[in-house]
């Protein structure tokens, strides 16, 4: 039998990037969402089984199409990977509340409304599988991270929220926390005093962080754990990061 469906969003680096050519290579039929499809389709891939759709998560009607038009071609959703997610450090005292704004939307706003889309349908089937990418930052403070803290508590809150809801229903909801780790994440971020903040403290790990190979290795585990076990997080850093 061909295997399910698998919907990755922020899939054109890092974390995402990572998943799609594991589940690629699994045989998994994929949805690979992000708003930079070149880079999608850059990706060495097998693209037999593939849909790649220009989709910013905060947008819950494009979101919803494009599932619509995966599963229309290779069935249900098994598993929702919400990836996608913007990183823009700064101190509270002087960023630009419109930061606050985009981190809000993209790392909350967009997971609701992945959720929403996809587990009616996994509470009527009593079958599928949401992982939501949070970060260590959704459990501590870091300095020059308010907002995203912010953002990724608030990943961490709404996750084992629903989780409690849809459980009855056989359908599971977990987290993974990655810690610092090699993405295009910093890219996007304007405090230049922030930004070097966070290299130096990079610097006390060796200049090393967490490969994204490996964020995607426990997202495999979860979800090939039987749908009656739910892992219901996985906190994953390098092993030199102390925070």
């Amino acid at each position: 039998m061909e295997k399910p469906l698998i919907v990755i969003t922020g899939a054109s680096s890092g974390f995402g990037a990572a998943m799609a050519k594991q589940f690629n290579e699994e045989g998994y039929a994929l949805l690979l969402l992000g708003r930079r499809v070149e880079k999608i389709e850059a990706l060495p891939l097998n693209f037999d089984r593939v849909m790649v759709r220009a989709v910013d998560v905060t947008d819950k009607a494009t979101f919803g199409a494009a599932i619509t038009e995966a599963e229309a071609v290779y069935g249900p959703v098994d598993l929702l990977v919400n990836n996608a997610g913007v990183m823009l450090l700064g101190n509270v005292l002087h960023q630009d509340p419109q930061e606050w704004q985009t981190m809000l939307g993209t790392n909350v706003m967009g997971v609701l409304n992945g959720m929403q889309l996809v587990l009616p349908d996994m509470v009527a089937r009593k079958s599928g599988t949401v992982i939501n990418i949070s970060s260590l930052a959704g459990k501590k403070t870091f300095v020059n991270h308010a907002a995203y803290v912010a953002s990724k508590f608030g990943v961490h809150g709404l996750s084992e929220t629903i989780r409690e809801e849809v459980s009855g229903n056989n359908v599971r909801v977990t987290i993974v926390a990655p810690g610092a780790a090699e993405t295009d994440l910093l890219t996007h971020v304007t405090d230049d005093g922030a930004l070097k903040d966070y290299e130096a403290w990079k610097q006390t790990m060796g200049g090393l962080s967490l490969d994204p190979k490996h964020v995607a290795e426990a997202v495999g585990f979860i979800y090939h754990m039987p749908q009656d076990v739910n892992v219901r997080e996985i906190d994953i850093a390098a092993t030199r990061q102390d925070s």
